[in-house]
């Protein structure tokens, strides 16, 4: 599947795997993970549950009108003005596997304090109020490596205007 540009909305098929196939999944595909993801996935959202088709759509924070930047909680609430949802909180694996052929990373530079370069940040809710456990999934490709992260924040964390999120499109 190729990247999706801010106009470009596409379907994807979220759960139907237990999570030992999903986690099996991600491994076959050679995924890697960072702690934060492993500790997202020992949630009980990924304990199997249906599957369900969620059209998607990416956009900058700045396409959302916040040409400033913005924290997680106003990122949302913009999306939402513009008619947009959060994906269920177990789309970052599913997506993450469907987008293999991510645009790679400019660099492999992990930066402290903001999102890294060519990660896709899935909106999705929260799955714990806790500042130290993770928030959220992001997606990246680095020297090739097709990566499933998680990431913390807390609830000043300003996002730049040029962060790139993936959020759910109404049915």
């Amino acid at each position: 599947m190729e990247d999706a540009v801010s106009t470009t909305q596409f379907s994807l098929r979220v759960g139907g795997f237990s999570r030992e196939e999903l986690i099996g999944a991600l491994d076959s595909a050679d995924v890697l993970l960072n702690a934060h993801a492993s500790a997202l996935l020992g949630n009980p959202v990924f304990d199997q549950r249906a599957g369900q088709e969620v059209v998607i759509v990416e956009r900058t924070v700045a396409e959302l009108g916040l040409a400033d930047g913005a924290v997680l909680t106003d990122i949302f609430a913009a999306a939402q003005e513009d008619g947009l949802l959060l994906c269920p909180p177990d789309t970052g694996p599913y997506l993450r596997l469907a987008r293999l052929s991510q645009a790679p990373a400019s660099d492999s530079v992990m930066s402290p304090g903001r999102a890294p370069r060519g990660a896709i940040t899935v909106a999705s809710p929260l799955l714990s109020d806790d500042d130290e456990y993770p928030k959220g999934f992001y997606l990246r490709v680095v020297d090739g490596q097709p990566w499933l992260r998680g990431y913390r924040c807390d609830d000043r964390h300003m996002w730049s205007p040029e962060d790139r999120f993936v959020f759910g499109v109404p049915s």
